[in-house]
């Protein structure tokens, strides 16, 4: 075990060596808990509650299992070839199995999704806090209903604020078992979201208020068959967590904790997605937005209404903030392996630690502010490098099989993943062009 930890802290980057190194120190298992937790509890949750209405609610419970299963394999595949071959990243495994080939490919997966991602956090928390209009219809953001329509209220200022004094200082820490605080806060405030809308929904209930919930598709009002792999590349979004496996593992006191990390992850983000779908197509019903915290822009007919409604966007934009050093930290990696692959990026070359870590911040501020609505491009990677990254590369990993592990049931599961990711894929694809 020793042997192990120690191969783990020199091949893995942005790791201060002389700081693992160290008899008995090492990041815990609840640090690695909240950390996968937070990676998969980001943007793709505020889409679920939308799939409940297309899938029912019957069917919807079944497919986050069914994807959260394959999430559980493939991580599992991943982490099997990382402790039978001799590399410590998912960039390596990939080279181990198809050469340079593979790993520049995973990388450039990485490199878009992560960037995606991080700009609709941004986009997200710009809306919760200076609206969005992009659409023809006016939301205002929670600083423009308390203090009016100002320059300093205005989207681009307001991102600005929270990326300079929120985001830069999180993402100066050079471990991420650093973040371990921040993301064991960002899930307390996800499951304070669920329960305000709960809460919320439980009390509409209560007063007849709520929506008529559909437990099946409805396809008698629209919904087509092809229509529901569309919800397929959303909760996959949601559960993507394979790129921070390698840096949270190498990071653990006991390496083989990651298994059990994984799976504690696993279920409580499995209930935490369940009760927001229910609860959120309970409030909202038909009405519901791809984005639901468009639906808590509403006037209420009484203060505490009014007030629920802004301590639900704020806690999810304050959660995205705590999320988003997280998935930064594998970008950052990915980029600095794509661009210097022969000089692992360490603790003391901090000018081009910080440089890096400026200029990706600086590309991501720009694109949250001049692109106010992607979601387009969210249901691309959904359907394209998502899948790559959760799916397809690690099963393609087993298949390949470059040190002669895998059984033949991991081999017949490799296949079924890959069958999974490219037909719902290729469906969702066709039906998001069709309609």
């Amino acid at each position: 075990m020793t042997t192990e930890k120690q191969d783990c802290v020199c091949l893995a980057p942005l790791l201060p060596v002389e700081q693992n190194e160290r008899s008995g120190e090492g990041g815990s298992i609840s640090g690695a808990i909240f950390n996968i937790s937070t990676g998969m509890v980001g943007a793709g949750i505020m889409s679920i509650p939308a799939t409940f209405k297309v899938l029912g609610v019957i069917p919807s419970f079944f497919v986050i299992l069914l994807v959260g299963y394959f999430v559980e394999v493939t991580v599992d595949f991943l982490l099997k070839y990382t402790h039978s071959g001799e590399s410590d990243s998912y960039g390596g495994l990939m080279a181990e199995s198809f050469g340079k080939f593979g790993s520049v490919a995973l990388q450039i997966c990485v490199i878009i999704t992560n960037l995606g991602a991080l700009i609709i956090y941004l986009i997200i928390i710009g809306d919760v806090l200076s609206g969005n209009n992009s659409d023809g219809s006016v939301h205002l953001g929670t600083l423009q209903e308390w203090f009016g329509i100002h320059w300093w209220t205005s989207r681009a200022f307001s991102v600005l604020v929270v990326v300079v004094f929120v985001m830069l200082p999180l993402l100066s820490l050079k471990r991420i078992d650093s973040l371990r605080h921040a993301s064991a806060i960002s899930i307390l405030l996800a499951v304070l979201f669920v329960v305000i809308c709960s809460m919320m929904a439980i009390h509409a209930m209560w007063e007849g208020k709520t929506q008529k919930l559909r437990l099946v598709p409805d396809f008698s009002h629209g919904v087509t068959f092809t229509e529901l792999f569309t919800t397929i590349p959303v909760f996959a979004t949601a559960f993507g967590c394979h790129v921070n496996v390698h840096p949270i593992r190498a990071e653990l006191g006991r390496p083989s904790d990651m298994t059990s990390a994984v799976r504690i992850s696993l279920v409580l983000c499995v209930v935490i997605y369940f009760a927001v779908g229910f609860f959120g197509y309970l409030l909202f019903g038909d009405s519901i937005m791809a984005d639901m915290l468009v639906n808590f822009d509403q006037a209420s007919d009484s203060l505490i209404g009014t007030a629920l409604n802004d301590i639900v966007r704020l806690s999810y934009a304050i959660h995205l903030m705590l999320v988003f050093p997280v998935m930064n930290y594998s970008l950052r990696v990915n980029v600095d392996e794509l661009f210097f692959p022969k000089r692992p990026l360490l603790a003391s070359e901090t000018l081009r630690f910080f440089s890096l870590t400026c200029i990706l911040l600086a590309f991501i501020y720009g694109g949250a502010v001049a692109f106010p609505n992607i979601w387009y491009f969210f249901q691309f990677m959904g359907t394209t490098t998502v899948m790559c990254i959760m799916f397809i590369f690690p099963s393609s990993i087993v298949l390949r099989d470059a040190h002669n592990i895998s059984t033949t049931r991991e081999k017949m599961l490799a296949v079924l993943v890959i069958i999974f990711a490219i037909g719902t894929s290729s469906v969702a694809i066709y039906s998001n062009i069709a309609t």
